[in-house]
């Protein structure tokens, strides 16, 4: 199927490794050219995306921001505005994640995760709203720990829950030029994923997952693109879980 996004421009923040890596690699692969965004502390696996955007023919241009400082990412704003024309698609993939149980989080801990998931998202997609052209597509990226919580690590999901009220909210507020969805991932074997499953019981994605196993990141990933390409003309607002059956065990 022909999703749409041949000679698109998309931005694909938190680029660099794991989901949005992998976003970044299938966008290019259906045509796009593409920003990768990432955060100067893991410049080696932004260009490592980069050179895969390329490889596959299409252009690359490489951003480095600091999504939890609304002052870098205006200015970083500012210097894409030079250098595109527009953007056809937004993926809000940047993120972090500690493992810390809930009676031993900081106010520290807390303020930092929530700065990056929750507050970074709103800090990228507000300057970006004027270089969205007409029919673009933002994805945001949650969690299933948005739904159930995590003792573990509460601040994570209390910030992906604002994630998805977030997302709800643009949608209502940019419809109908701009939609905006979200996906919701469950485990996925990615270097923060590696981390959620090492403070969980052996066997859980096998005893508590209808799949028997973690996602990949490609297969978060092609749901990101279904929300972010024309053939999902029609959805707005909605968060997509791809959880792997967690909710029915």
């Amino acid at each position: 199927m022909d999703l749409g996004l041949s000679g698109k421009i998309a931005l694909v923040t938190g680029a660099s490794s794991g989901i949005g890596a992998a976003t970044a690699g299938l966008l290019a692969a259906e045509g796009a050219g593409v920003v990768v965004v990432s955060y100067s502390s893991n410049a080696a696996g932004a260009e490592r995306t980069a050179d895969e955007v390329r490889s596959l023919g299409r252009e690359a241009l490489l951003l480095r921001m600091d999504v939890g400082n609304p002052e870098a990412v205006a200015s970083a704003v500012a210097e894409l505005d030079k250098k595109v024309s527009g953007l056809d698609v937004a993926v809000l993939c940047a993120g972090i994640n500690v493992i810390t149980p809930f009676e031993q989080l900081t106010p520290a801990e807390w303020d930092q995760v929530v700065r990056v998931n929750l507050n970074g998202t709103f800090y990228v997609l507000h300057p970006l709203v004027p270089l969205l052209r007409d029919s673009a597509a933002v994805v945001t990226v949650a969690s299933v720990a948005a739904n159930t919580g995590a003792p573990h690590h509460a601040h994570y999901a209390a910030a992906k829950a604002g994630v998805v009220g977030l997302t709800k909210s643009a949608a209502r507020a940019l419809a109908p030029r701009v939609r905006v969805n979200c996906v919701a991932p469950g485990l996925t074997i990615t270097p923060m994923g590696d981390l959620t499953l090492a403070g969980l019981a052996e066997g859980y994605a096998e005893s508590r997952l209808l799949a028997g196993r973690a996602a990949t990141p490609d297969e978060i990933a092609r749901c990101i693109l279904f929300l972010a390409s024309p053939v999902s003309s029609f959805v707005y607002g909605a968060c997509l879980d791809v959880n792997g059956g967690r909710d029915l065990r």
